[in-house]
């Protein structure tokens, strides 16, 4: 052995856990940053439409996200199942699990269709100027037509990500992204003879996008070697309900989880609404930008539920335990640096969404919001993620039920529209600003809780 070699410290067991969520985590990254991504071009592209074009797609969006989320909470069954049998070796039972994943999101993906285009019926009774209304309704008639694409992409998503295979979920969303920001570019704004149709226009896109997606994932599924031990269209499958049925008991809390916590978001989009196109528009761009930042902990949340799920699939409730604790440090740690980064580039921030100066200022008051509510809102989604490795899915169900509609939904209520007649309610409606200091509070709360409930389980679990 050389002295140089003798010399070279052995990587810690912290340093190799990090660098293996990195390398399966940094490909999922990428791949919901372009997701989102999809989001923050329509945003960005209708702001320097006009105001009223970016209040309509800020509206629908308010609401499709609410949905978007929720269906993909309860489609991460599939990543828990498939993890499992991944530890446990039993690659043969994965392509039965991954068919009937994909039953359910078909049917997933209808529900969630009709009850985002019920949802338009909301713009009617909530004071909006009409012509806002109609074109913020138009826009969910269309985008919906993408959700069961969308539903049927996310079994597929799971799957792949779970047995490892994380690279098809970066190169698939960045060629959505790309087709995404062409297509709207071009229907947005009318160009090379095309209608000019605003906010409808990103609806399009996205919607199509979602089509193409899942075929390209259903593409590279059939076609690459690395999912042959395990490849899921090999037969076909009737829907087998019974399996069907354990996995909505093991995925429909956490699509209620991530319902309560982005339906508490975006029912305060629909409450700023009342204070004009200004502080909607502002309130949209804050959280459009954070809810972009916000992918890089989920990403790694994604991570450590595959890795804490893989270890239990094993058998090693240790290995799961230092796992969980790596991930929510690694998670917290970015917290840290995002916080720092809104408050630096807040102003650059709100300029690039819009050249708005009303909405600009406003904006940026918001952000220094956001980033305060970094270090809870990373903390809260690590811990939650490693509690689903666990198939443990209704207490942080619970958690966030209570963080949001408890604490953060009715406090900024009060903050933010002033009742008078709740006895300590402000004088003066803290408009937008009101609800994001109630965020702040019902974040910390849900990762307070998720953070002892998550030791306390992986303790059990070790010491059983």
């Amino acid at each position: 052995m050389s002295s140089s070699t003798a010399l070279t410290p052995s990587p810690t067991p912290i340093r190799t856990e990090i660098a293996t969520l990195w390398r399966l985590s940094w490909p999922m990254l990428v791949g919901q940053v372009a997701t989102v991504g999809m989001g923050v071009a329509d945003v960005a592209m209708t702001g320097h439409v006009s105001a009223a074009e970016l209040a309509a797609v800020s509206l629908g969006a308010s609401v499709w996200s609410i949905v978007l989320v929720t269906v993909m909470g309860t489609m991460m069954a599939i990543n828990t199942v498939v993890a499992h049998e991944i530890g446990a070796a039993r690659h043969d039972k994965i392509p039965h699990s991954v068919r009937s994943s994909l039953w359910k999101g078909a049917l997933v993906g209808i529900i969630a269709c009709l009850l985002a285009n019920l949802c338009t019926l909301l713009f009617d009774h909530i004071g909006l100027e009409q012509d806002v209304a109609d074109r913020a309704a138009t826009f969910l008639h269309v985008i919906s037509a993408g959700m069961p694409a969308f539903a049927c992409y996310r079994a597929l998503y799971g799957y792949t990500t779970s047995i490892n295979q994380t690279k098809p979920v970066m190169m698939i969303a960045i060629g959505g992204l790309l087709f995404n920001i062409v297509l709207n570019y071009l229907l947005v704004f009318g160009h090379f003879g095309l209608p000019k149709l605003g906010a409808v226009g990103c609806a399009v896109s996205t919607a199509v996008g979602m089509w193409l997606m899942l075929a390209a994932m259903v593409w590279w599924v059939r076609t690459s070697p690395v999912y042959r031990s395990t490849f899921p269209f090999s037969q076909w499958d009737g829907p087998d309900w019974p399996e069907i049925r354990a996995m909505f008991k093991l995925g429909l809390p956490i699509g209620v989880t991530y319902f309560a916590e982005v339906s508490a978001f975006g029912l305060i989009s629909l409450l700023v609404a009342r204070f004009g196109v200004v502080q909607v528009s502002a309130h949209q761009i804050a959280l459009n930008f954070t809810s972009l930042v916000f992918m890089v902990p989920l990403s790694f949340g994604i991570g450590v539920l595959t890795r804490v799920g893989q270890a239990m699939g094993e058998g090693n409730p240790q290995r799961a335990r230092f796992v969980a604790h790596v991930g929510v440090g690694l998670c917290l740690a970015f917290g840290f640096f995002s916080a720092a980064f809104i408050a630096i580039f807040r102003w650059d921030i709100a300029r690039a969404y819009t050249s708005d100066l009303a909405v600009q200022a406003t904006t940026v008051k918001l952000l220094l919001f956001a980033a305060l509510f970094q270090l809870s809102d990373s903390t809260q989604v690590a811990a939650a993620s490693a509690i689903r490795g666990y198939k443990v899915t209704r207490p942080p169900m619970l958690i966030h039920m209570v963080a949001f509609w408890v604490f953060a939904l009715p406090l900024g209520c009060v903050l933010g529209l002033a009742p008078q007649w709740v006895p300590f309610a402000p004088r003066v409606p803290m408009e937008a600003t009101g609800f994001w200091i109630a965020l702040i509070i019902g974040l910390t709360v849900a990762a307070v809780g998720l953070s002892w409930f998550l030791e306390r389980l992986s303790r059990h679990k070790a010491m059983a």
